[in-house]
């Protein structure tokens, strides 16, 4: 992941250097574009000067003339040829550099040839170069044809060093599509304008090419590489902290839960056992209370006055015993807790997290078969944990020295209620205890209160279910019935 994003963030950085660089690129094209339209406009002030001095020496002032086109040159270096060529070929030309024959018939046939604005030719023996050519006067019966011969290298000289860099080109061309400049990438042009000039709409393209060290700088990558790897471990520690958290959320809920089920068995266990107590010792109870009060008949018979202190302090102290044993098990008595609604499989989950630490360290396999769709029951949802883990506790009791011990846990749905069958692979239940199973206090371990059973009963019941021993060749299954909730029958129906 940190990888991906490393290369995410370099390509972003790619992507950005390349914007950059093009509007770069737009804002020296653009600066270009200006300039070379400001002096392109400066030609057409010269042609109009140099052609008044021409119509008003009618021929006869060159040495005005060439004054004027020296002065040019010097304050316009691109501007480096000037020629007034007579339209009628018997005359002399005037020109700043010599000009042969086939240049002065190329610029009277522009000359004839225009209507008035100036005529664009490329220079016909020096390359990068343009004639711009007017006629003079400039109009049908004009006598000269004056042109101007301009470097177009110096049109576009810049004077930053973007263009000298090897990374930029630029092109100018002729409205005809002669090119007269063509310097660095030949391709499609990024940038495309015509100068800003009415006489010579010379078309400007630029282009650039970047590097890979253009566009990935070694500084700006390793900062971008540094910055990911910090962003990536703060989050990849936020992660981490929040997955420490949600599992110590988790554990102290099964800690919650295990607490709860632990007080609800010694709660309920309590109960059990003042339930057994005050049925073995009813009956004791009772003799002592009827052997008393037979004592005092005896005694209201006048029959040994001295007994009768004694019969009534044992009536006293019987009556005593029974109220103390029957306060102690209306106390321990499990309380009926909230009915409520709730999803089986959420009890069956919570289960498992509670045995996972004993599946462990017993070494057994312990499988849930759970529903898909939701198993809603109405019952407290606590007890229901407690029966579900008290018969797979004993299951793992009973796999003890067991190769290969498994316990599995199934669930049934029916029309009307919800089937749990718990069935271990273990040496089953003994036929001679099976009647008395859920009998208080009856129990085959020697550190066993024979109350899990008897507690899981009655937890069912109370429910509305009943819990039942099915005999099976091998290993032993319990079965929990139990109803489905109002919404969930007719859901089912």
């Amino acid at each position: 992941m940190w990888l991906g994003l490393v290369i995410l963030g370099v390509a972003a950085l790619a992507f950005v250097q390349d914007r950059l660089h093009l509007s770069e690129l737009e804002r020296e094209s653009a600066a270009l574009h200006r300039a070379a339209s400001q002096r392109a406009g400066q030609h057409d002030a010269h042609l109009t000067a140099l052609s008044a001095i021409a119509v008003a020496g009618e021929g006869q002032r060159s040495d005005l003339f060439l004054g004027v086109a020296a002065t040019i040159s010097r304050f316009y270096p691109r501007i480096d040829e000037v020629h007034l060529v007579p339209v009628d070929p018997s005359r002399n030309s005037v020109s700043t550099v010599p000009l042969g024959p086939e240049g002065s018939e190329l610029i009277r046939a522009a000359a004839l040839g225009s209507t008035g604005a100036p005529v664009l030719l490329p220079h016909p023996t020096r390359d990068g170069f343009y004639l711009l050519v007017k006629r003079s006067p400039n109009n049908d019966t004009a006598t000269n044809a004056l042109a101007l011969g301009i470097d177009a290298g110096q049109l576009l000289a810049g004077d930053g060093e973007f263009w000298s860099g090897e990374n930029a080109g630029l092109r100018l061309v002729l409205p005809d599509g002669h090119i007269l400049i063509g310097t660095g990438e030949t391709g499609r042009a990024q940038y495309s304008r015509p100068l800003g000039s009415a006489s010579q709409p010379l078309l400007l393209e630029t282009t650039a090419r970047f590097g890979i060290l253009d566009l990935l700088p070694p500084l700006r990558v390793i900062g971008v590489t540094v910055a990911i790897s910090l962003l990536y471990l703060i989050a990849l520690t936020g992660l981490r902290q929040r997955r420490r958290t949600r599992a110590a959320e988790r554990e102290a809920e099964l800690r919650t839960m295990e607490a709860q089920l632990s007080h609800a068995t010694r709660v309920n266990a309590m109960g059990e056992m003042a339930s057994g107590m005050a049925h073995e010792l009813t009956q004791p109870l009772t003799a002592i209370l009827a052997q008393s009060q037979a004592g005092l008949r005896l005694l209201a018979r006048g029959e040994t006055d001295a007994l009768g202190p004694v019969f009534q302090d044992t009536v006293a102290q019987g009556k005593r015993a029974s109220a103390i044993l029957e306060r102690l098990r209306n106390w321990s008595r499990p309380q009926r807790a909230s009915i409520k609604r709730f999803d089986l499989r959420d009890v069956l989950k919570n289960v498992q997290a509670l045995l996972a630490p004993e599946v462990l360290r017993r070494d057994v396999e312990l499988g849930f078969d759970i529903q898909p769709q939701a198993v809603m029951v109405q019952a407290d949802q606590v007890e229901m944990e407690q029966v579900i883990y008290n018969v797979v506790r004993n299951s793992f009791d009973a796999l003890d020295g067991v190769q290969g011990g498994q316990v599995d846990v199934a669930v049934i749905l029916s029309a009307e209620n919800v089937v749990l069958e718990m069935t271990d692979n273990g040496p089953g239940v003994d036929v001679n205890i099976r009647p008395q199973l859920f009998t208080p206090f009856l129990t085959t371990r020697e550190d066993g209160t024979g109350l899990g059973l008897a507690l899981s009963q009655r937890l069912v019941e109370r429910a509305g279910g009943e819990i039942s021993y099915v005999p099976t060749p091998s290993g032993a299954t319990f079965r929990v019935v139990l109803p489905l909730a109002e919404t969930q029958r007719e859901a089912t129906q």
